[in-house]
């Protein structure tokens, strides 16, 4: 039931309890308290909503920074990865695995924002031994819901 639940809300957190359990086959208060527990032991860890900002008024420029970090004494990437997530820039934070360590996403109001942030607050971390920041051009899908409509192909057909 748990994960039918979290596959539900997934994809669309305004579902209420209610109707979780006509979907589900199950009661309300059943619902409502899975969901309670699901909270408390962190694994639903909040309700973002999904906005397209392009469709704003709203300047935003979305990077991805790849780091190179050494990993600390006892404590591996944890700790580096917290002191790095609790920046207010700093969207995500991902382990990798490949040609560098962190996957940093973070959204400024400009190039220049983002610039200023990898040069002044991540890159000298003492533990960070080399960055290379992409910035997102578009974006197409997110949380696997498609951003753009799709296009109709207008050509009409002509058979021989």
């Amino acid at each position: 039931m748990k994960e039918k639940i979290l596959t539900a809300i997934d994809k669309n957190s305004k579902l209420s309890a209610k109707d979780l359990g006509a979907m589900l086959g199950s009661s309300e208060e059943e619902v409502a308290e899975i969901i309670k527990q699901l909270e408390e032991d962190t694994v639903i860890c909040g309700y973002p909503t999904l906005i397209n900002w392009d469709k704003t008024q709203s300047e935003k420029v979305t990077a991805l920074i790849e780091v190179k970090v050494t990993p600390q004494r006892g404590q591996g990437f944890d700790k580096i990865a917290e002191r790095i997530y609790k920046f207010d820039e700093v969207e995500s934070v991902y382990l990798m695995s490949g040609g560098f360590d962190l996957t940093v996403i973070i959204e400024g109001k400009s190039m220049r924002e983002v610039a200023n942030f990898v040069s002044s607050k991540l890159a000298p971390m003492e533990a960070v031994l080399s960055t290379a920041t992409h910035f997102v051009l578009k974006k197409y899908k997110e949380h696997g819901l498609p951003l753009v409509h799709e296009t109709k192909d207008e050509r009409m057909l002509i058979t021989p």
